[in-house]
């Protein structure tokens, strides 16, 4: 007898609207505000984006921090920083967004993928410091889904092989390892505010550098170049003059979007108390099914709860993407995190890679899902996405 026999899990009811995976939760203050910016006559990167910098450094704890307009302007700024260059090479998880192998490519460096971790997902460490070789120059992490990596093992790897770590922390915003936020460790960090994340700017992203002499270079690198920011040149501080050292990019947050970043930050501790509680009641909820659910974390660690990512059992009734058909055919829906760099053409035919090569980051994109996880999912909507999930999973439709 399974959990829905039982009693246990309610029988599937299609949901009344369709109910998403993710969903920003944007609110009157965030409207006020942006109203407020767009009546001020200065929409783009000025006192809002500074005063979001200053919250979130607080936050974090950590003491320099430049807004950008998205995680991967940060990776690739960070990856600047870095000394990263042509024929230089990088560490990073096969399972994850494309992004992280985009910006090693625009280095001209090649992007080096590593295994993950079967269980959770992650990078295996124990692969990546096997893997370092004369030319590696930086490590890419990813704290996928929110589950903070292992710091301190990071950190060893780091320093025994005098490495650059760049962190995505897309996923992890209020994560925490040791006391400490992600954000806080000494690395470089890019976090995402895109509409699907913890918290948002609808799109946005900001950099934790290691120094202020950091920080001023992201931020000119971020304004292609200039000495001189917008706001400063087309204000009171004298002459509108500039200079530049160095080609940069155009990369810098509005204040538009630092308006509802600034709304966002307070409530974050809280959605994340709802998310934690939503993903312990998915594991009560799911224990019993043919499925692989999250292993728990250490209790010096934080859970972001970006994501709540289960694996379709190998010997289930029903194979992941039947799964996925059948909960969109009750208005539920779901996504895969992630189908695999190695698995995309262009990376795949230009190293040529292929499944076999890293078989834990294969299977977790054949077998992987992620299910409505956000501060506005209720529990009867819980409720909804566990009776359909039984259900899909006892088989194919006759």
């Amino acid at each position: 007898m399974n959990a829905l026999q039982s009693g246990v899990i309610e029988p599937a009811r299609r949901h009344r609207d369709f109910l998403g995976v993710t969903q920003p939760m944007i609110g009157a203050a965030e409207q006020q505000e942006v109203l407020a910016v767009l009546q001020s006559g200065w929409v783009v990167a000025g006192p809002r984006v500074g005063r979001l910098e200053h919250e979130l450094s607080s936050y974090l704890g950590a003491e320099h921090i430049r807004a950008l307009s998205s995680c991967t302007a940060g990776l690739l700024l960070a990856l600047r920083l870095a000394g990263v260059k042509r024929d230089d090479e990088v560490l990073l998880p096969a399972n994850t967004f494309v992004a992280c192998a985009n910006v090693v490519e625009h280095t001209g460096a090649r992007p080096v993928l590593v295994d993950c971790d079967p269980a959770t997902g992650l990078i295996d460490l124990d692969q990546a410091d096997a893997m370092v070789g004369p030319r590696t120059r930086a490590l890419m992490p990813v704290h996928l889904g929110g589950r903070p990596l292992d710091m301190d093992a990071l950190a060893d790897l780091r320093d025994r092989h005098q490495l650059t770590v760049v962190e995505d922390a897309a996923h992890a915003i209020g994560a925490r390892w040791g006391g400490r936020c992600i954000g806080a460790h000494g690395n470089l960090v890019s976090f995402s505010f895109h509409a699907s994340k913890n918290i948002t700017t609808v799109e946005g992203g900001a950099l934790v550098v290691r120094s202020v002499e950091e920080a001023a270079r992201v931020e000119r690198l971020a304004v292609q170049g200039l000495s001189r920011s917008s706001w400063s040149r087309h204000g009171r501080s004298g002459p509108a003059d500039y200079d530049v050292v160095e080609p940069g990019f155009k990369l810098r947050m509005s204040d538009v979007a630092a308006a509802i970043g600034i709304h966002q930050l307070p409530r974050l501790e809280g959605w994340l108390a709802r998310r934690e509680a939503l993903a312990r009641r998915y594991d009560e909820l799911l224990a019993g099914l043919p499925l692989e659910s999250p292993p728990s974390l250490p209790a010096h660690a934080r859970h972001a709860r970006h994501l709540y990512t289960v694996k379709v059992a190998a010997d289930a009734p029903s194979d992941r993407d039947e799964v996925i058909r059948r909960l969109a055919d009750h208005n539920i829906g779901t996504s895969v995190h992630f189908q695999g760099i190695h698995r995309q053409s262009f990376f795949r035919e230009r190293y040529g890679l292929n499944d076999r090569d890293l078989p834990h980051a294969t299977d977790w994109a054949l077998r992987s899902l992620s299910l409505p996880l956000h501060p506005g999912v209720s529990d009867g909507d819980q409720d909804d996405v566990v009776g359909a999930l039984a259900e899909a999973l006892e088989g194919p439709l006759a």
